[in-house]
């Protein structure tokens, strides 16, 4: 059995009230979204899963080795980024092609990735060395240009609009880096929750949100006064947070469930059950629709964000992650 910890790897079959296929089979009728396509990193599959959201079915499979788990995609949304920890590199996936064009390499522990909305950097947190690698888009994929020390065990990652500064949760140090990458320095040090891992920005970069796995809450940062200025209460082992509507909603992977909270007034909003073990959430584009990978039964649940009510379910590959930003 394979896990990660909140790190590179998961647990496989663990039971839905305990701690940590190819099939593309519609197990429900799934609403249509703005949302097209879903990229789903299959861990244990070895394979980025195409979900085609509106018929609710896996499209197409590109084959990525080396225990595929964090994903990114370029600002104009034609090139993916994924982290293959097991095989130290980053691998480019061009999304018209479905096909892996190149591949760099990120010794260590790659995990966490992002792209900056401006420049088209790709910055990837290495769990094992507390740094940020900086990738640079070239005529060979992607070249190393430098790092960022960074606190221990950096994980979730994310670029304010601007593409001014880089937000970096360390897992390890309770803490969110903030980088200034002008110089490619950390600038501030901000102290959240017991275990920050996912961490996602409101779309103005004011504020930033951390999933805090063992203390069971969400921190919420004002990013330009470097402070943390509330926290909300979630299920067991919070693992990312997606914003929509005025409200977050965070994957609870012990208790298989997602939590909403509302933005204004940082209070709880609500709950409902999804499938096994859930990891990443993204919501559409339209905020209507949530998307949330189960890894421990391989779905995606589909859930209407105004009602939180789950309204679909599709089947997707082995070990499904999609830690990061993975629907176009």
């Amino acid at each position: 059995m394979r896990r990660h910890a909140h790190g590179l790897m998961s647990w496989k079959g663990r039971p839905k009230a305990g701690p940590f296929c190819l099939a593309a089979l519609l197990l429900a009728a799934v609403a249509p979204s703005s949302a097209q396509e879903a990229y789903v990193t299959a861990q244990l599959a070895n394979e980025v899963a195409v979900v085609d959201l509106g018929a609710g079915k896996v499209i197409a499979h590109i084959a990525v080795d080396g225990a595929p788990a964090g994903i990114a995609l370029s600002p104009d949304r034609k090139t993916a980024y994924v982290t293959r920890p097991e095989g130290q590199s980053v691998a480019v996936i061009d999304l018209d092609q479905r096909r892996v064009t190149a591949s760099v390499a990120v010794h260590g522990g790659p995990l966490g990735i992002a792209v900056n909305p401006k420049t088209g950097a790709v910055y990837v947190a290495d769990w094992y060395a507390s740094r940020v690698v900086v990738l640079e888009p070239s005529a060979d994929g992607l070249t190393q240009t430098g790092e960022i020390a960074v606190g221990k065990s950096p994980s979730g990652l994310a670029v304010t609009p601007d593409g001014g500064t880089l937000l970096v949760a360390n897992r390890e140090a309770d803490t969110v880096s903030v980088v200034d990458l002008a110089t490619a320095k950390e600038a501030h040090v901000v102290a959240v929750g017991q275990h920050p891992f996912g961490l996602t920005l409101s779309a103005d970069g004011s504020r930033a949100y951390t999933a805090n796995v063992t203390s069971n809450d969400v921190s919420v940062i004002d990013v330009p006064g470097h402070r943390e200025v509330g926290r909300i209460a979630t299920g067991d082992r919070p693992y990312v947070v997606a914003l929509a509507g005025g409200r977050g909603f965070v994957t609870d992977q012990y208790s298989n469930s997602v939590t909403a909270f509302t933005l204004a007034d940082l209070k709880p909003a609500g709950s409902l059950d999804v499938e096994d073990h859930p990891e990443g959430i993204a919501a559409s584009r339209d905020g209507k629709t949530l998307y949330v990978a189960n890894w421990g039964d391989n779905t995606l649940s589909v859930i209407d964000a105004a009602t939180l009510k789950v309204t679909g379910k599709i089947a997707v590959p082995d070990g499904p992650r999609a830690f990061g930003d993975f629907l176009r």
